[in-house]
């Protein structure tokens, strides 16, 4: 089965495509800049480049994306262009192929406005069954992207899976307060509490999607680390999570102490995976227990495939005030 990858340079695309050569598995990487993997240079907003990709294909991989990193620097015109017409394109040109899976790439940022809780109310507990309320032309492109999906599997008969995937970018956090209170390695590994996800799980989850679809005929799911919270702490984690943290993993505690750390006061929301694992089969690794095992160890909590990509950054230009820059 040959897979095309678009976004080959980016993140989550050569993530996949490193999986899927050491696996022996055919695939082939497309991106607008050249990359290690990507074989092919050209937009996927170009419906002739896209045609010229799909020739023996049979899964596709949809990660090409303009991110919230470049709101403040692309128009909402380049979002529509590549977020929207960009997957319009793949969907229809994977149709005339005969294409047999097509997994999307989503956002938990489709959620938008609902993640934030008023002051005082419980923490939100997110799962598919949640409305979206985008915030940004981040999360509305997205968002029209997937029903484009869901019209092409109801009108066409094409297998989709869309995954809302949360954080999974090594970058520092482009809110000022968040740096200067925690380090990159403290904040992110808080987050896989909730709202984070190693790359090495992303790209699992990609991959069961792609196999899995066919059966599947269409279905959104949250992709995030598995959270250890449950319904009974959404009260307390708006107040106290620190609390709820060191009453589920009592050495908690003295392992961040030794390095220096702190668990944040309160969390908003919980992204719920379970849908993800029932019908994915999905299992992912790295999570908050995870980390407490690595930092006994004394080692990295990310995984290997982490380490080797590292940071790409989101702009050719390095910003002085953060990893890019924030729309006001």
């Amino acid at each position: 089965m040959l897979t095309l990858v678009t976004g080959s340079a980016g993140h989550l695309g050569e993530a996949i495509l490193r999986t899927l050569r050491e696996r022996g598995s055919p695939a082939r990487g497309v991106d607008l800049k050249s990359s290690p993997f990507t074989d092919a240079v050209g937009s996927i907003v170009d419906p002739g480049f896209v045609r010229a990709q799909m020739d023996g294909v049979s899964a596709v991989i949809n990660t090409a994306t303009l991110h919230k990193p470049h709101v403040a620097t692309h128009s909402r015109q380049d979002f529509a262009d590549t977020n929207v017409s960009g997957t319009l394109n793949l969907l229809e040109a994977a149709v005339a192929a005969g294409v047999t899976s097509f997994v999307f790439t989503s956002t938990t940022s489709a959620f938008g406005w609902q993640l934030r809780p008023e002051a005082g109310e419980a923490a939100v507990w997110v799962t598919e069954d949640l409305p979206p309320v985008p915030k940004n032309i981040y999360g509305t492109t997205k968002l029209m992207a997937e029903n484009l999906c869901e019209l092409f599997y109801r009108d066409r008969g094409l297998p989709v899976a869309v995954l809302r995937t949360s954080r999974f970018f090594p970058e520092d956090d482009d809110d000022p307060a968040m740096r200067s209170s925690y380090t990159n390695a403290n904040a992110q590994a808080n987050e896989l509490l909730y709202r984070r996800l190693d790359i090495a799980d992303a790209v699992s989850a990609h991959l069961l999607a792609a196999e899995r679809a066919p059966k599947i005929g269409f279905a959104r799911y949250i992709v995030s680390a598995t959270s250890p919270f449950e319904p009974r702490h959404l009260a307390t984690l708006a107040r106290d999570a620190a609390g709820v943290v060191r009453e589920l993993y009592p050495d908690c505690a003295e392992l961040y102490a030794a390095r220096g750390w702190n668990l944040f006061p309160a969390i908003d929301r919980v992204y719920v995976n379970e849908r993800a694992r029932r019908e994915l089969g999905w299992r992912p690794e790295f999570d908050f227990a995870h980390v407490l095992r690595r930092l006994r160890d004394g080692r990295d909590f990310r995984s290997r495939l982490a380490q080797e990509i590292g940071s790409k950054g989101y702009h050719d230009t390095v910003f002085d005030d953060g990893p890019y820059p924030v729309a006001r």
